[in-house]
């Protein structure tokens, strides 16, 4: 079969195409299900609204945190709420450098004023924070803080590291996202792989999001339930029937994931094989 050259845009809108519609995915929207207020379609629609920003991102117009604002505000036009802003956090510098090693440099380069627009963005968002946190999102005096302090938005991230593994990814030179991408590749099966992938990063890392909404000690019995599904003491459905019923949501290891694929993809794997 003729190999079809892809832009990076294409690769991040296809990844963000595949983690949603990979299932099953314990308790998260998937071709099985659905939340009561955002459904597959809002992901989809997502991945459809913000190609202008990912291609601005591929041509190297914007900054990082002004290119996840506008993404942010794009994919907000529907009532699903927010589907994608911690895959943006990844997508954005990855698209502009193409590489994890160049992402990696990008973000390090980023500025106080990329720190201001992603703050502005975040505001945008249903995104659970830390209620103690001292840079408030809602406080109006956040960007004053931030100039005050010299803080670019890498130093947010890093401020924001132990509490969120996606802000982690900044500071650890996107391991993760390595991991799910060599994962994807090794496996070998294409778009089967995915949930599997999927349940993998589960079991190696606990949640943040999960952390966030339910404490760390849920996210770490959470992972020591996908551990068991993975050496099969436990079925992958029941699993997903847990999370389900209990609201838990592993959303930053799905932004991730979307990191991860698209990374593969760029290294040539290939989901329809």
């Amino acid at each position: 079969m003729k190999t079809i050259s892809l832009s990076r845009t294409e690769l991040a809108q296809i990844a963000m195409m595949l983690e949603v519609c990979a299932s099953p995915k314990p308790g998260n929207v998937d071709r099985g299900h659905d939340y009561p207020d955002t459904w597959l379609e809002h992901f989809l629609a997502s991945m459809i609204f913000c190609r202008t920003v990912l291609e601005r991102a591929e041509r190297g117009e914007g900054s990082v945190g002004e290119l996840i604002r506008k993404a942010t505000l794009l994919t907000g036009r529907h009532r699903g709420g927010n589907t994608h802003f911690g895959a943006f956090i990844l997508l954005i510098p990855l698209v502009m450098g193409g590489t994890i090693e160049v992402a990696a440099r990008i973000v390090r380069e980023t500025t106080i004023d990329d720190a201001i627009f992603f703050y502005d963005a975040f505001a945008h968002t249903a995104v659970r924070v830390n209620e103690s946190d001292e840079l408030d999102i809602n406080d109006p005096a956040v960007a004053q803080k931030l100039r005050d302090r010299g803080m670019t938005m890498y130093d947010v991230m890093a401020y924001s590291a132990e509490n969120d593994m996606v802000a982690r990814e900044w500071t650890c030179g996107f391991s993760l996202t390595r991991m799910a991408a060599d994962l994807l590749k090794r496996d070998g099966r294409g778009r089967d792989a995915i949930p599997s992938v999927f349940l993998t990063l589960m079991a190696q890392e606990p949640d943040t999001f999960i952390a966030k909404k339910f404490g760390k000690i849920r996210s770490n019995e959470v992972q020591l339930l996908a551990r068991q599904v993975t050496i099969g003491s436990r079925t992958l459905s029941e699993f997903d029937e847990y999370c389900i019923k209990e609201g838990i949501n592993p959303g930053s290891l799905a932004d991730i994931l979307i990191a991860g694929l698209f990374v593969a993809m760029s290294e040539g794997w290939e989901w329809d094989q």
